[in-house]
């Protein structure tokens, strides 16, 4: 099984009197990059939402959505400072004193002084609410690999079709490539005889120069190589695992072992097939970099 780096997944959970919404998305990234957006009365989670999340991911930009509704009647109470509720009767009593007025607080006119009655949130117990989220983010995490394995069989399946067609055009080049020296001699045994007429053609320094002209368009090893590379690639596809990694390195080497190829050749056919190949390495590359 692989996976594709680009997911979504999504879950609301409602427990008790709190409503959780999870959301994740991902696109590719070199590594594991994690954005969290969330509540900030769920911020002492983070650390453990980053480490739920590698069960689940190791490469991409995942972004991460989570809210949190709270319906509960008794989520917050009223409390009183008795204390700084004192110390502002003491001072009208100082004023009354001080300038011989008339005491006339009330309780009601004393509450309403600044930080004597103040709304405080109940704590809610940590480990419950740790719970509830943690299960809200199981729901979207589960669902969110689900899409990324439904897109990284897609990808598996383009791409040993790509392979497929690149294993024929390596072919053609393989088959081709002997026919080229044959030419080659052909022709330079032809240009001689155009040259020289009846002169007899010496054989030695004809098969010398033919001998050069095989060796520098020689392409035996980078078609072994390529075959090579497009065999591990597809084996590895069907093993599946975390593999985008090793499959971006093999598919550098594809490149390097194209290139070489299109740089001896000779020939017009083998030059159009080896840019082809070069063409569905590149379209190869483009979608490894999506495969976790």
């Amino acid at each position: 099984m692989i996976k594709s780096m680009t997911g979504f997944g999504r879950c609301e959970l409602m427990e008790g009197s709190r409503k959780y919404t999870v959301e994740m998305k991902s696109v590719n990234h070199r590594y594991l990059d994690v954005n969290i957006k969330m509540p900030k009365k769920l911020y002492m989670f983070e650390s453990a939402i980053r480490s739920e999340l590698k069960k689940y991911a190791s490469r991409g930009k995942v972004d991460i959505f989570i809210t949190m509704e709270d319906f509960s009647e008794s989520n917050a109470m009223v409390k009183y400072n008795k204390e700084l509720a004192g110390e502002y009767m003491q001072k009208l009593l100082e004023m009354a004193g001080d300038f011989g007025l008339e005491n006339d607080i009330r309780v009601s006119t004393l509450s309403r002084y600044p930080e004597v009655l103040t709304m405080e949130e109940v704590a809610a117990d940590e480990e419950e609410l740790w719970k509830e989220l943690k299960q809200a983010f199981a729901g979207a995490a589960e669902q969110f690999v689900a899409s990324r394995v439904v897109e990284g069989e897609h990808l598996r399946d383009d791409l040993i079709e790509k392979l497929d067609g690149m294993l024929t055009r390596v072919a053609f080049i393989e088959e081709r490539s002997p026919q080229i020296v044959k030419e080659y001699r052909e022709k330079l045994e032809a240009k001689v005889q155009e040259l020289l007429g009846d002169v007899k053609v010496d054989e030695s320094r004809l098969l010398t120069e033919v001998t050069i002209f095989a060796d520098k368009s020689c392409v035996d090893e980078e078609i072994v190589r390529l075959k090579s590379h497009i065999a591990t690639t597809k084996a590895t596809l069907i093993s599946g695992g975390d593999i985008g990694r090793k499959l971006d390195f093999i598919a550098q080497e594809m490149n390097r072992e194209a290139n070489t190829t299109l740089s001896k050749s000779n020939d017009l056919e083998i030059s159009n097939c080896a840019i082809e190949l070069k063409t569905e390495i590149e379209k190869v590359r483009e979608q490894i970099q999506n495969i976790e």
